[in-house]
Parts: C-alpha cells; structure tokens; sequence
C-alpha cells in the first residue's frame, strides 16, 4: 500500500507541474493588464496605434503583427512591447518585453520568465524586495552559471500566483495512506528525500 501512496504522489505532482507550466506558458492573456481583459475579448482586436487589426488566436503567438506590440503583450517578439507583471500581493508593474524569457527575472511573481529555462521563485510574498545576485539563480535547463538579478524590487494577482505555485508546499492527505505517511511535500523534490528524511529521523 505504502508504494502504491508514493507512486500516486509522484505521479499527481509530476502532472500538476506539466500542467501548471502549460497554461502559464499558453495563457492567451499573459502579460496583459486586468483592465485590458475586454480589449482582447472580441475575435478581432485593433492595434492601440489604430494601424491594423489582427484575430484573437493571433494573440501572444510570438509574431509582431502590431508595431506597438499590441498582439505581443506576452512575449518578445514586439520592440516596442510592454510586458504587465501582475505581482499578486505587491506592486503590479510594467517591464519592456524584451525581458521576457531573457533567463533574468524581473518580476516578483517570476512571471516573465514561463519558457522553464530558469526558476524564478515568487518573492512577491516577501514583500518583493528581495535582490538575487550572482550565484543565486541556476537554470533548470542548461548549466548558464551564474546569473546577476538586479532589478527584483518589484510587486504580487491571485491567478499568476497559482500559476506561479512552483515551489510551494503542498499538505495532502490520502485516505488509503499510513498516517506516517502523510505527504508534505515541495514541488520538484523527489519522494525518495521524503522517505529517507523519515528514515533517519524515525517515526512521528
């Protein structure tokens, strides 16, 4: 029973991350301001240069349609785009797109940085003061080194926080489960570090 409990574990934490990375990756609205959400309702939306209109599967697609950077609130592809931190329980603010997936995190909720290539953990809470020099961030992809965060002084939107929720501790409860079993876990630590903790430390 008691590895039938950590293979269920595993596997509900394994598609809770796949699925947590795959609507922050696609959500159509990334990087655009709450009180923008109606602009980009209609299937077709005008650039806010009056310029040209573009279909709403276009949005965040990473082309440049808009010379504004309309269509590209959510991605680098537009120069002169502006990315909208939503910073939940901080202070919400514009960066340049071009910061976006630039392996640098920018905003506290680590929003900017969605392609997986460096984990940004949400100071958002800590009051997003927080200054992560070199040394402090490793990419979860490729061995970058060291990477020199300077700018971390930012702000906290409820739904960019659970899309955020990597590395957040998480309390469940299965009833078929030994109570000593009970699973407090983080996102991305293996269960074997569970199980040998418990082993050294002896039953609760």
């Amino acid at each position: 029973m008691g590895t039938t409990c950590a293979l269920f574990f595993d596997l509900l934490i394994v598609s809770f991350c796949i699925f947590i990375d795959s609507v922050h990756a696609l959500s159509p609205l990334l990087g655009v301001h709450p009180l923008d959400d109606k602009y980009y309702a209609s299937k077709i939306i005008k650039c806010k240069d009056g310029s040209k209109s573009f279909a709403r599967d276009r949005l965040n697609d990473n082309f440049c349609d808009c010379a504004d950077g309309t269509d590209e609130p959510g991605t680098s592809a537009c120069p002169a785009g502006k990315f909208y931190c939503r910073n939940v329980g901080s202070t919400p603010q514009f960066i340049f797109s071009s910061r976006v997936n630039d392996l640098i995190c920018d905003c506290c909720d680590g929003s900017d940085e969605y392609d997986g290539h460096i984990n940004c953990p949400n100071t958002c809470v800590m009051g997003g003061n927080l200054e992560y020099k070199a040394g402090h961030y490793i990419s979860t992809i490729r061995d970058l080194g060291s990477v020199d965060i300077t700018e971390s002084k930012t702000g906290v939107i409820l739904p960019d926080f659970i899309l955020k929720v990597k590395g957040t501790v998480l309390f469940l409860i299965f009833p078929h489960c030994s109570q000593k079993q009970l699973l407090l876990k983080k996102l991305g630590l293996g269960y074997s570090r569970f199980e040998d903790h418990n082993n050294r430390t002896g039953p609760h």
